[in-house]
């Protein structure tokens, strides 16, 4: 079992209770409603988006002057994490605070795959849901659809979000480099023409639609590596579709059209407590920005749909503003794991980097257990009631459900939740410190164990490994760029950490 820094019941219910003080007395509106008893809380999460990609965490070369401005009023945490290198796992841990290698089938899922959290749970927003607020997730979903079988496109798609604990869902059902390239709202496809119902296949092609591996001259995006599925808006894509064509999005209009959803969903009542998940496209593949956005970076696509990310996070700030709502609202910024370049498309992402350094000073990326991997850039914002500043307290999405009902007064049902651990001072400033250890994971089968500033990964026998066969042993403190393995000078740490590793990994948590 891992053993983490301790936060006694009387301290946290003492500074719940002085918290209550400072939000209790918020404003009644003209119409005389009830004043609110919570924050507001609006979670936006980047897709792929490095520690070093932005101006507040030291990126020089492409303009984000909201993020920047969040990093300036807000608390800007330095060793905060994802719990594993992929999508699906990170935002699967981030909604039911458990790790994503203690249950099969979480790893990265193809656009046609089945619900993979259990409904019978308690997750983030079902918790939130219970504290009296209004819950709701715009943007990429990528954790599955429907029962068993999967969803149906062209009928009621349940269970998904709103089986969960959202009030309101519009979603991408899955990356944009996978078909189904529609919109979801919530139990069904947007826009969808009944006579022209969708197909999807993640096995042999279906219909008679082009497909990238086919006919590569009707590509305006070249391919690398995969990605030679159907051709849709003039991009192929991981997987088979054919059908939707009304219902079909337009890459260049993402951001836009997610944006607005996400505005209008905080503008929509703003007589109860709001919970929104804005997880955003950018700047995922395939990149492709809106045109106003082109050049914008002067690092390429990737740093121009970055620039676009920040336009995105800017419209959400203005909405608060307008609405007169940041004071008691949340903002967090985060990413669901490290940046990649070259994913698959032929989009120049590596030779127009100009400088730029995705992961900062931290080594790997995306799919990778190195720091570079799991470490996020993670911003909370509250004025007024957060001081603004820089925690290297050690945190991680995972512990998104336990520190949200502390704030919320909610109580987790026994073995839900079971790897969420309660953050909530380290994440409003009151506390230094977080937890003692983590587990990071590739978002396939590899993990390490932080404890402190020690890191330790677990020997890698593939026979394509990417790791030591004997495992790696890192000081942090003293090399936070992982260069230095220590694993066979600093015998007795490795083999306490392999143990603690060893031991956690065992079955007996949900």
């Amino acid at each position: 079992m891992l053993v983490f820094s301790k936060i006694t019941y009387a301290k946290t219910a003492g500074w719940l209770a002085g918290l209550a003080l400072v939000v209790l007395p918020a404003a009644c509106g003209a119409s005389g409603t009830p004043p609110l008893a919570t924050p507001n809380i609006v979670l936006i999460v980047a897709d792929d988006l490095g520690f070093g990609d932005t101006g507040c965490y030291g990126a020089t070369k492409i303009p984000t002057p909201n993020i920047d401005r969040l990093g300036r009023e807000g608390l800007r945490f330095t060793d905060a994490h994802a719990t594993s290198a992929t999508c699906s796992p990170s935002r699967y841990a981030l909604l039911t605070g458990q790790y994503p290698w203690r249950k099969n089938g979480t790893g990265v899922l193809p656009g046609n795959a089945a619900l993979i959290i259990d409904p019978r749970h308690a997750t983030l927003p079902s918790i939130l849901k219970g504290a009296g607020y209004r819950t709701g997730i715009v943007g990429k979903w990528h954790l599955g659809l429907g029962g068993a079988a999967g969803p149906d496109w062209n009928g009621e798609i349940k269970p998904g979000p709103l089986e969960v604990g959202f009030d309101y869902a519009f979603i991408q059902p899955a990356t944009g480099d996978r078909v189904p390239c529609v919109y979801v709202e919530n139990h069904r496809v947007a826009g969808l023409d009944p006579l022209d119902p969708i197909q999807v296949s993640y096995g042999q092609p279906i219909g008679d639609e082009p497909t990238g591996r086919a006919h590569p001259e009707l590509l305006r995006l070249g391919l690398t590596l995969g990605h030679d599925g159907t051709i849709i808006d003039g991009i192929s894509r991981i997987g088979f579709m054919t059908g939707g064509h009304a219902a079909r999005w337009k890459d260049e209009d993402k951001a836009d059209v997610l944006t607005k959803k996400a505005v209008d969903f905080i503008t929509q009542d703003a007589r109860r407590p709001f919970f929104l998940e804005f997880a955003t496209h950018d700047p995922h593949v395939p990149r492709v920005p809106n045109p106003r956005f082109v050049g914008q970076s002067g690092c390429g696509v990737r740093g121009d749909v970055i620039v676009e990310f920040d336009w995105s996070v800017g419209q959400i700030l203005a909405a608060l503003d307008q609405m007169k709502l940041a004071s008691n609202t949340i903002v967090i910024l985060t990413s669901d794991n490290g940046p990649v370049l070259d994913d698959g498309y032929d989009d120049r992402s590596v030779v127009d980097l100009n400088g730029h350094t995705p992961a900062g000073h931290l080594r790997g990326g995306k799919y990778s257990v190195y720091e570079g991997g799991t470490r996020v850039p993670f911003i909370l914002a509250w004025p007024g009631r957060v001081t603004p500043g820089v925690s290297a307290a050690m945190v991680s999405l995972v512990d998104f459900p336990a520190s949200f009902a502390a704030l919320t007064g909610q109580v987790i049902p026994p073995g839900d939740a079971s790897d969420s651990v309660n953050v909530l001072p380290a994440l409003l400033g009151s506390s230094r410190t977080a937890r003692d250890q983590l587990v990071e994971h590739d978002g396939a089968r590899m993990l390490a164990l932080r404890d402190g500033l020690w890191k330790f990964i677990e020997p890698d026998s593939r026979a394509n490994r990417t790791y030591s066969l004997a495992g790696e042993l890192y000081d942090l403190e003293q090399d936070l760029g992982e260069t230095n393995n220590l694993n066979s000078t600093q015998r007795e740490r490795r083999y306490q950490l392999s143990s603690t590793l060893e031991q956690t990994r065992q079955p007996g948590k949900r």
